[in-house]
């Protein structure tokens, strides 16, 4: 399992060692669903069980942290 780069209630927001060489995005999971947004514009790439009301929260998260998350993207896998 990927370390928790930030925690949010439920949710657990990480990175997978092997995306290195996808543009910067986070993972985030609560439970059996999943979801991964990109950082830079911020949007959603894709989900497995959110639904759109939740999914909307998620986005305002990434957007709150997204300075730190883009911070701790680019220091676990190199400038």
């Amino acid at each position: 399992m990927s370390p928790a780069v930030l925690r949010s209630g439920p949710y657990r927001f990480y990175f997978v060692s092997h995306d290195m060489h996808e543009p910067p995005h986070v993972h985030v999971d609560r439970e059996h669903f999943s979801a991964k947004f990109w950082l830079d514009p911020v949007e959603l790439g894709y989900t497995l069980g959110f639904q759109a009301r939740e999914l909307r929260k998620l986005e305002k998260l990434v957007l709150q942290h997204r300075e730190e998350l883009l911070e701790a993207w680019y220091e676990y896998f190199g400038a």
